[in-house]
């Protein structure tokens, strides 16, 4: 628990911080990997405070007495490994979100949105999901299954990523404007360390139990190993998925294209991975893959700027793993559920369903009411000019590339302007 603790916390910082730096444009890399950063700095802090308590300290519908494990007071230490596990899971859902918001939100309202968002959002959809007691909503009283966050994490955090980029409206110039990645080097690095780290987040999420202690380590050998080959087979049948349709769709299979593929199929197994066998897994990851690649055009044709594709992968991937659990789940594995394809009937996909669409209605309702608050109280935008400019300099006076000589080491302003001048505003 040690080492997937450590792996699903680098899954954030660097991996995801790295990923999409990549993606961003040169004059936003520092705050985009900022954004990053700072959630896991008050994601985590929150999360000892009353996170764990909200999630894991007894029964509710929504969320536990955010006070009855206050500061984990009454927890053992030997216990604190796993809440340092789950507060990893609430560190990436938060900072998942901030891709689809670059170039333009500002600093100190992303600060602001961290912890509420991770308040009233992620902690009560992780009582709904991970504490499964009989009165929480999703594993209990609608019997969903979900491993390790198809609806905590990514459905939550995809929603929450439409909402906030409707309420901050498009980018300036877009899509006019070709905003492309300005290094893709890092995102395919980003991309790698995400596939490694994501072992913790899947495997480390096996439960298991028994009558004896031989059956609990058989039983975890053999979750373990569906586990991992799962979240591997998905994962590099995704990628070919995603090529595919790229090839298809505009000739070129990219290595954008191959890093988006690996994330859409990390994504979808998530929910799947201890429920469906290999051959299960190597169809969600094709599917996901294929359909995620389709789904990040759709912001081109209904006018909403996701900037890096947070909603086209995560909420579309999470909405396929989830769903396809009431499909391809066996009765071999975690659930013990045979789905629609294993005899099993409609039961288990209806369970699936309704599963995503209470983490839909709830996170787009509770959302919204931050984002206004937020929007008409501090605002949720930087200026036209700050985002001409650039965010990084104009929201923490640093430039990430010392592209000219006579700038300072530190990237100071007059350098940021040449740069704005000889390659555009799109730089």
């Amino acid at each position: 628990m040690l080492v997937a603790t450590a792996l699903v916390l680098m899954m954030t910082v660097p991996a995801l911080a790295l990923f999409y730096g990549g993606m961003s444009r040169s004059k936003s890399v520092l705050n985009m990997m900022m954004m990053s950063y700072i959630a896991a700095a008050i994601v985590g802090i929150l999360y000892v405070a009353v996170g764990w308590s909200m999630g894991w300290s007894g029964d509710g519908t929504f969320f536990a007495n955010p006070f009855e494990l206050f500061w984990l007071d009454g927890v053992e230490t030997s216990d604190y490994i796993f809440v340092m596990f789950q507060m990893t899971f609430a560190i990436i859902t938060v900072a998942l979100i901030s891709g689809a918001v670059a170039d333009r939100m500002k600093f100190s309202a992303w600060v602001v949105f961290v912890p509420i968002w991770a308040l009233l959002c992620y902690f009560p959809m992780a009582h709904m999901v991970f504490s499964c007691t009989d009165d929480s909503l999703i594993c209990g009283r609608i019997g969903a299954q979900d491993y390790a966050g198809g609806t905590a994490v990514h459905i939550n955090a995809g929603i929450a990523a439409l909402v906030l980029v409707l309420l901050l409206g498009k980018r300036f110039g877009w899509p006019k404007d070709k905003m492309r990645p300005h290094n893709l080097t890092l995102t395919m690095l980003g991309a790698g360390l995400l596939w490694f780290g994501w072992y913790g987040f899947n495997v480390g999420s096996i439960v298991f139990g028994g009558e004896s202690e031989e059956a609990d380590m058989a039983q975890f050998l053999s979750e373990t190993g569906r586990t991992f080959a799962n979240t591997t087979l998905a994962t590099m049948a995704a990628i070919l998925g995603w090529l595919l349709i790229e090839r298809i769709m505009h000739g070129k299979a990219t290595s954008l294209g191959a890093a988006s593929g690996i994330v859409a199929g990390l994504v979808a197994i998530t929910p799947a991975a201890g429920a469906v066998d290999l051959s299960g897994a190597v169809a969600i990851g094709l599917v996901s893959g294929a359909v995620c690649a389709w789904a990040v055009g759709w912001k081109f044709r209904l006018g909403y700027d996701d900037s890096l594709d947070v909603v086209g992968v995560h909420l579309v991937g999470g909405i396929i793993g989830t769903v396809l659990i009431g499909v391809f789940s066996t009765s071999d594995g975690a659930g013990g559920i045979d789905g629609l394809l294993y005899g099993g009937g409609v039961d288990s996909l209806v369970d699936q369903l309704l599963g995503v669409l209470v983490a839909i209605v709830y996170v787009s309702i509770v959302t919204t009411i931050i984002g206004l608050a937020i929007k008409y109280t501090m605002g949720l935008r930087i200026s036209e000019e700050a985002e001409v400019e650039g965010i990084d300099i104009t929201e923490h006076g640093e430039s990430a590339y010392d592209l000219h000589t006579g700038t300072g080491g530190g990237g100071g302003k007059t350098g940021v302007l040449n740069t704005a001048s000889k390659e555009g505003v799109n730089a």
